[in-house]
């Protein structure tokens, strides 16, 4: 196994499994789980963690997005079209979630030597290139101009993206996150992304430069692929990949009673950060 996979081979990996809770399952509650999960993994008071979640309409905000000039107007959008918004701490720019996008949480300790940044997102990459190995060989990495929250590490297929990877450090411990559009329309997901920029933005120069979002680089992997591909069927790839790579040694759970405690203190500092940062 190479060095990038090795980072993998955890001595045991816990999963957390939330890709099913439903409409009710907020993401402010996904984005202070992996800071709680963060500083348990970083602390010795757990295992590596593999977390899957699930979120339904809902437009997740970078930290640069509160800048925007006429956010008010785009967020007046984003509720208007029936959909729920947070900021999150990690990654850069706005992401659309649904019941059609899987996301996957690698929580790391970072020992003696530390985690590279670009090692967490490689381990990330090949990863997902192991879940479909056997329906494509085509997976790259690279940023795709033109899609929403533009990275080094889109994947895509034949120049169109389906999956983004950010990162999340707090107290020795190491997330990498991705989101996989698994199902439905890439592009439609990646139009309304385009329309909360145009009206957040109308024109106006910024110091920063946001994306010129163009729907047409995205896609979902059933898209893609062209054959369907349920969140249920990308959970037993994911599992089957996290079995081979560590051995087998992995094993279910929810928080301890002292992550319960820590997740309150992260939860109450995401609010409070979104309650500052949103107008």
């Amino acid at each position: 196994m190479d060095d990038v996979l090795k980072l993998l081979e955890q001595d045991e990996w816990r999963i957390i499994d939330q890709s099913s809770l439903g409409p009710m399952f907020h993401p402010l509650q996904s984005f202070a789980l992996d800071d709680t999960l963060c500083e348990s993994v970083g602390t010795g008071l757990s295992n590596a963690v593999a977390r899957t979640w699930v979120h339904h309409h809902s437009v997740i905000l970078g930290i640069q997005d509160i800048r925007l000039p006429y956010l008010v107007d785009g967020l007046k959008f984003l509720e208007e079209s029936g959909y729920r918004y947070i900021v999150r701490t990690s990654g850069g720019l706005a992401v659309y979630l649904d019941e059609g996008v899987l996301n996957i949480t690698l929580v790391f300790p970072e020992k003696e030597k530390g985690i590279e940044i670009n090692r967490g997102y490689e381990a990330m990459y090949r990863f997902v290139q192991l879940m479909f190995a056997d329906l494509t060989d085509q997976i790259k990495a690279g940023e795709i101009h033109g899609s929403y929250c533009p990275g080094s590490y889109d994947l895509s297929i034949n120049g169109k993206k389906f999956a983004g990877i950010s990162q999340r450090r707090v107290k020795k411990g190491v997330a990498v996150q991705i989101y996989l559009c698994v199902t439905g329309s890439g592009s439609k997901r990646a139009e309304v992304i385009r329309l909360f920029y145009e009206k957040s933005l109308k024109g106006a120069v910024t110091k920063f430069a946001y994306p010129q979002i163009k729907p047409e680089v995205m896609a979902s992997l059933s898209e893609l692929l062209g054959i369907d591909i349920t969140i249920e069927q990308c959970m037993l790839r994911f599992l089957q990949v996290l079995k081979k790579v560590s051995g087998g040694k992995f094993y279910t759970s929810q928080l301890s009673a002292e992550e319960s405690d820590l997740y309150e203190h992260y939860y109450k500092r995401v609010v409070e950060r979104n309650e500052k940062w949103l107008p």
